[in-house]
């Protein structure tokens, strides 16, 4: 605590001059003299992912929230998991950061829609799909607030727009523009031995423009597993990623292309001896956009390889030895293009129409290490296949009068599962290969919104839609352990869909901003890890679809600036998800929906004065939830507080501190076979640079 408070007390007491927080800093995460989105500011704030156009947010007839520049560089997280979850509709499958949690844990939902390891939200990173394609989890990691403009979040059905994975909506990250030269630096040194290194430059040559950027953290981490547990074999869990990125840009007049290539890593060893998870992923993106007349026409495409592996353990009864019992190998890959035209043919109407597809194909393998090998025993299970979708969209969004706009649209989407196969090796070295039985589906989801402009102050919006999500390969062909727990793969499972509406009301007077909706989805075939009756080949757990689940809430997020300097946000989300319907397990209806707690809060109170300092004050609130389907392993209610400060130094550098955890709170993030519980008082002590000159031209 001593090293906290000089750390906090030396972010205060610096000599004010020219702050590197501004526009463009590595804080902020915003472009350098662009006008990014700010959602605490007055004036109108632009947003792309409600309709999938660029629409003022007091005109899209749906809930849109985002976290602009300022409130990135306000925040005391750095990780975008961290970041997203500070608004209470955001939920990942488990609470802990992704600083230490297996990736497969790191799924997303919103509004409490069907928590689990695979998202059941979309997540776009300028428009094109984040969610690993075999697995549909996020890799947080490899989304460097460095070059994050802004994110939007829309957290209602989205696939009538998005198609798959946009079951429960779409969280979008915008990049920073390239407007000219900059240099952007952080260094970071913190608790838990943790090193961050950050940088982004930038540089326009007449009509290209370049962007090149990189990061890489360390943590030696924390002992996730509860110090009543805790054994020989267990101890911190430390880890490393590392991200490289390359952008180009051509501007030609109406015309515009891009291209990039991301390299990201991630090492994770989980706190138990033999239990580690890594992944290497390339991705890369290319898109040209046209503006002619009334229209603009775009064309992207995007692919990429992935591979993840993951290490289990075999744990003596008093956690003294461990040995490796898998190791898993999952290689997989993905191509896919998006094609979009919009236009404005008629006075108040805007139609956006496109087609997407995408490819997807992997295989996991369990190389297992049995006690003893006979000839009759399992050694090595591989499993695996191909995806494909197809999606075709249209929109329009009309204003029918000035107080009354319309959005109307629909999606048709095609998915087949192929070349499906299992092959099991036993220990006399006999293989059996089995060709699985494919699927295929047609989708047809659409989506109605409304909103009436009472009065320049308040306004009311209603939307209606239905969306579905595809099992992923993951689901269907790779079983996974955490704990003591092993749960199967199931190669029977169907898509899931929701329907859904959302009625809402917004308000904007005298610095105060409020939008308070109210939400009701049905969820069909929910996929979940059911508790067996009996276990299966060493399963207690299986991937099954469940009937029906139903999920209503209530969304609220107050925005208040008392003065310049000051801004208060509280934000709360209700979420009330239980069974309603699970014929193959009749004990589940009735039960909550496993890792969804009824309540999250978040209250942020900022101050931000150029010349003294910026000083963020974060509490937050989150619900008793349960670990298991069948509602047996509580995890209790934690209020968690955070904080930051920043202080200009001049000449672009900045020095900041960070705390999460103030009062270091023990809680438990999971039960899976034992408890383990999420980080403890930890800080940060960073320096930022940022040097933007003039845009150039040759």
């Amino acid at each position: 605590m001593r090293g906290l408070r000089l750390a906090l007390a030396l972010a205060l007491v610096v000599p004010a001059g020219a702050r590197a927080d501004e526009p463009g800093s590595p804080a902020s995460g915003a472009p350098p003299g662009a006008p990014g989105p700010d959602a605490d500011a007055p004036g109108e704030v632009i947003v792309i992912t409600g309709l999938r156009l660029p629409r003022s947010r007091d005109d899209v007839p749906a809930a849109v929230t985002v976290i602009g520049r300022d409130q990135l560089r306000r925040s005391p997280h750095t990780l975008v998991d961290d970041l997203v979850r500070e608004l209470p509709a955001v939920g990942t499958f488990r609470r802990s950061s992704s600083e230490i949690a297996d990736p497969t844990s790191q799924g997303l939902n919103l509004r409490g829609v069907g928590p689990s390891g695979v998202s059941r939200a979309l997540v776009l990173r300028d428009g094109l799909p984040v969610n690993d394609p075999f697995g549909g989890w996020v890799y947080w990691r490899a989304l460097s607030p460095l070059g994050i403009d802004h994110i939007e979040v829309v957290p209602s059905g989205g696939s009538a727009l998005f198609g798959n994975f946009a079951l429960g909506g779409v969280l979008q990250v915008l990049s920073r523009p390239i407007e000219g030269r900059s240099l952007d630096a952080v260094a970071v040194g913190g608790s838990l031995a943790m090193r961050r290194f950050a940088a982004r430059a930038t540089e326009r040559l007449g009509e290209f423009g370049v962007e090149l950027s990189g990061e890489a953290l360390h943590t030696d981490g924390y002992p996730p597993i509860v110090a009543a547990q805790r054994g020989l074999v267990d101890g911190p869990a430390a880890s490393t990623h590392g991200t490289a990125a390359a952008r180009l840009e051509h501007h030609r007049g109406a015309s515009t292309a891009h291209a990039a290539v991301r390299v990201f890593t991630e090492a994770l060893d989980a706190g138990t001896l033999h239990t580690t998870a890594d992944v290497r992923t390339a991705t890369y993106d290319a898109g040209w956009e046209l503006a002619r007349g009334p229209g603009t026409l775009g064309l992207q495409l995007f692919g990429g390889q992935q591979r993840f592996d993951q290490e289990r353990a075999r744990v003596s009864a008093d956690r003294a030895t461990a040995s490796t019992a898998s190791h898993q190998r999952t290689p997989s890959n993905n191509q896919g293009a998006v094609a979009t035209f919009t236009a404005r043919p008629l006075g108040g109407h805007a139609i956006v129409v496109g087609i997407d597809a995408q490819r997807v194909a992997g295989t996991a393998t369990d190389a297992l290490a049995p006690l003893m090998i006979q000839p009759g025993t399992l050694v090595t299970r591989a499993a695996g296949g191909q995806q494909r979708f197809l999606g075709a969209f249209a929109q329009d969004a009309a204003q029918l009068t000035p107080a009354l706009e319309l959005a109307a649209a629909v999606r048709l989407d095609a998915w087949q599962d192929l070349a499906a196969r299992r092959t099991l090796t036993l220990g006399d070295g006999s293989a059996t290969t089995t060709r699985l039985a494919g699927a295929s589906e047609l989708q047809l989801d659409p989506r109605l919104g409304a909103l009436i402009h009472v009065s320049r102050e308040l306004a009311v919006r209603a939307s209606a839609y239905r969306a579905f999500r595809a099992p992923t390969l993951n689901e269907r062909y790779r079983p996974f352990q955490v704990g003591t727990v092993l749960t199967a793969a199931n190669d029977q499972l169907r898509p899931e869909t929701l329907w859904g509406g959302e009625l809402g009301t917004q308000l904007a007077v005298s610095g105060i901003s409020l939008q308070a909706t109210a939400f009701g989805n049905q969820l069909r075939d929910a996929i979940a890890n059911v508790t067996l009756a009996a276990p299966m080949d060493g399963a207690t757990r299986q991937r099954q679809n469940l009937g029906k689940a139903r999920i209503l809430g209530l969304d609220l997020d107050l925005a208040w600036r008392p003065g310049a300097s000051w801004t208060v946000r509280v934000a709360h989300t209700f979420s009330d998800g239980h069974v309603t319907a699970a014929p193959a397990q009749p004990a589940l209806a009735g039960k909550r929906l496993a890792q969804a707690p009824k309540h999250r809060t978040t209250v942020a109170v900022t101050y931000d004065r150029a010349r003294i300092a910026t000083i963020t004050a974060q509490v937050r609130y989150l619900g008793r939830q349960f670990e298991d389907d069948l509602n047996t392993q509580p995890i209790g209610a934690v209020v968690l507080v955070d904080a930051r400060a920043e202080r200009g130094l001049g000449h672009g550098c900045s020095i900041f501190t960070s705390v999460q955890n103030l009062f270091d709170r023990h809680y438990l993030v999971g039960r899976a076979g034992i408890d383990t519980e999420g980080a403890p008082l930890t800080f940060e002590l960073g320096l930022a640079y940022h040097a933007p000159l003039a845009p150039r031209s040759r």
